[in-house]
């Protein structure tokens, strides 16, 4: 069936190419059409160390104290075998996948049962129903945005039960870390397992599926484009912000809690780290309309490669520095914690200010004003997988005329603030800005090479006019 699927719609887009003379804009709109090899090693290399990643991080925080060497050189010396790094780690238990099912059934009664109310009363707040970008079939999905209305509920709640209501321990992510650990493992890859049939058997709009035909592949980076449930459940959505990030604050307060319990205070490293992160995931859930025209909603496919990472990897990864403060409770002088606050007050001034110029300019069509000026920009053209041509604008001005992608340079900033915050003693809080760094610069060759396919010379002309991504004068 999925040969002949695969035959079929490799007939379709030839055609479509020769009709429209776009092959090169649809075979890279959205992820490839092809695997070569170095995709398919990286690829297989993802799936089968990325859960070992998670695993070796927290479990090294569990048992050797945050240390990354402690646990290789016990094992490479024969101080432990690897039975005995297992046996002591905690398996699932009942009350995990209870506390873990509730919290996801939660989200899922938020996300889809409560249309939002927040844009009625908070100026300048986007929400309730939206539209996204056009996808590559030439289909533009509406959105229900309540994620800012989840976020406050969750957490109202959260702290209603911490001051008064206490039927359960600010502490419990903490207690549960691990068992948790494998509540988002199953979840992962259920929902990625879905996908993958849905969009073989099932899809919610078949022209936005993708087949390479190499299994591992269409696992891991998606066949549908935009897969749903009904007319409003959106896989990309509701995992991208839902339910990872609403707990990425709810884990970092229950470590802070933990803290406090262990060690009588809550240091101001863990404070930074909490407050900085939170700023990052309010602005996240303040910008979700503005959410739908990035790179995960407008190019990416959902399948593994989403769908687990937002379950496990996003935020047990993401909260790295939380978790290390709770076995380290460091506590900055004076200077340090105000250059850690300054760095990442910047980064996110950077990445705020970066993405409002572009959206303002995509708002008002150019007619606006940037650093005080008409906007400058250079035209051009694109066509959908239908052969329906588009025009476009690429902005030239304010911080996008200093690099291409100067927003991931605040998102860079703010990264290392986080790590910075917790000291210099262990490698384990620096794994999140390393990683930051590899993930953006690899996003910004992944974007360019689709641009350069989807608007040829125009392209070009933009790269000429704006010859930098990340850092002006190096790179």
């Amino acid at each position: 069936m999925a040969t002949h699927r695969d035959k079929k719609l490799a007939e379709e887009r030839k055609h479509q190419s020769m009709q429209n003379g776009t092959k090169a804009s649809q075979g890279q709109w959205g992820r490839a059409w092809e695997v070569d090899w170095f995709s398919l090693a990286s690829i297989l290399f993802l799936l089968m160390f990325a859960p070992l990643i998670v695993y070796y991080f927290i479990m090294s925080c569990a048992q050797y104290q945050c240390s990354v060497t402690a646990p290789l050189l016990d094992l490479l010396t024969g101080n432990k075998h690897l039975s005995d790094i297992w046996n002591r780690t905690p398996m699932l238990t009942s009350r995990a996948a209870g506390i873990y099912s509730l919290w996801v059934a939660f989200q899922v009664v938020l996300y889809m049962s409560i249309p939002d109310f927040c844009h009625k009363f908070l100026p300048g707040y986007v929400g309730g129903v939206q539209e996204g970008a056009v996808t590559p079939a030439g289909v533009v999905n509406k959105y229900q945005i309540n994620g800012l209305q989840a976020w406050l509920i969750t957490h109202v709640l959260w702290f209603a039960n911490a001051s008064f209501l206490h039927f359960f321990s600010p502490t419990i992510i903490f207690d549960n870390w691990i068992p948790l650990l494998w509540c988002a493992n199953i979840l992962g890859y259920v929902v990625s397992t879905f996908a993958m049939i849905k969009g073989y058997f099932f899809p919610t709009n078949a022209q936005d599926c993708k087949f390479t035909g190499n299994f591992f592949y269409d696992y891991m980076m998606g066949i549908e484009f935009n897969p749903r449930i009904g007319k409003w459940f959106d896989f990309k959505l509701f995992f991208n912000g839902r339910p990872g990030i609403v707990a990425w604050t709810l884990i970092n307060l229950s470590f802070a809690a933990k803290q406090q319990e262990l060690h009588g205070e809550v240091t101001n490293s863990m404070i930074l780290v909490n407050i900085l992160q939170g700023i990052y995931v309010l602005d996240f859930f303040w910008n979700e309309a503005w959410y739908l025209k990035t790179i995960d909603i407008c190019h990416d496919h959902f399948g593994w490669y989403l769908g687990w990472g937002d379950c496990v990897w996003l935020p047990y990864l993401y909260t790295l520095q939380g978790l290390y403060l709770v076995y380290h409770p460091v506590q900055l002088c004076p200077a340090h914690a105000l250059g850690v606050l300054v760095l990442g007050l910047l980064g996110y001034y950077i990445f705020r200010a970066t993405n409002h110029q572009k959206d303002l300019f995509r708002r008002t069509n150019g007619n606006c004003r940037i650093w005080g000026k008409r906007p400058e920009y250079i035209e051009c053209s694109y066509s959908s997988v239908g052969g329906t041509r588009y025009h476009s604008k690429l902005l030239t001005s304010g911080f996008w005329g200093w690099a291409r992608h100067f927003n991931y340079t605040g998102d860079l900033m703010g990264s290392l603030a986080y790590c910075l915050a917790c000291g210099f003693e262990h490698l384990l809080p620096y794994f999140y800005i390393t990683y930051m760094a590899i993930l953006l610069t690899h996003r910004c060759l992944r974007d360019e090479h689709r641009c350069r396919s989807k608007y040829g010379k125009d392209w070009e002309r933009y790269t000429a006019a704006v010859p930098y991504r990340l850092l002006p004068g190096v790179f």
